[in-house]
């Protein structure tokens, strides 16, 4: 007959993410409930204070006042037993997910793992020590030509500062000196300015100078 018509399939079964949207949405359900329940008891209550205790309008307000507290105590009972139980499928699907995640790091590690392997053969660590020597010898090459270039010429390596004290006091003892001797002991100082033309006396004629043509 199943060959004939045909049987039904297996249903696969629900993922965690699903039910526990399931749940939830019941959860949901139950808290409204649980909501409107809480109002009606409010207008009991509300109905019981206007009403004379053990009159018969009194008990009868009691009576509906308990049937809705049954009811909704009954709902807070289901509703903790489902959020219990989303509690706990929330859990299994975050490990779930967890060991996915896991496993798909691992997975990422090898893969780098064997392309690191593959790059490190093409590397030589005594060629890169040895391209670290010629640098640094190519460095102090460099250091000693500017350190040479940059040397003074005709300047001994250390002056005698004593020297240059004593040699300093003479050149102002020697300044001191000639500010102090008498204007007829100094030599005479060239003529500054133009110097003007001989002035022709008069009845005396010189000759011409030819000019160039």
């Amino acid at each position: 007959m199943r060959r004939l018509f045909g049987g039904s399939k297996a249903q696969p079964a629900p993922s965690l993410e699903d039910q526990t949207k399931k749940l939830d949405g019941r959860v949901s359900v139950l808290d409204e409930k649980i909501k409107k329940l809480e109002q009606e008891l409010q207008g009991y209550k509300q109905q019981l204070n206007k009403t004379r205790p053990g009159s018969p309008a009194n008990n009868v307000l009691k009576q509906k006042a308990l049937r809705v507290l049954k009811q909704k105590r009954m709902y807070e009972a289901q509703r903790d037993q489902m959020m219990g139980q989303s509690f706990n499928m929330e859990q299994a699907y975050f490990a779930t997910e967890s060991i996915k995640d896991t496993i798909t790091t691992v997975a990422a590690m090898k893969e780098g793992s064997k392309v690191l392997k593959q790059q490190l053969k093409k590397v030589n660590i005594d060629q890169i020590e040895n391209l670290q020597d010629d640098m640094q010898d190519m460095l102090d090459l460099n250091n000693e030509i500017q350190d040479a270039l940059s040397r003074s010429y005709a300047t001994p390596d250390e002056l005698d500062e004593d020297a240059l004290d004593a040699e300093l006091a003479a050149l102002d003892d020697e300044i001191d000196f000639e500010d102090s001797m008498p204007s007829y002991l100094k030599a005479p100082s060239a003529p500054q300015g133009e110097v003007s033309s001989p002035q022709q006396e008069p009845g005396l004629l010189f000759p011409s100078v030819p000019q160039s043509v």
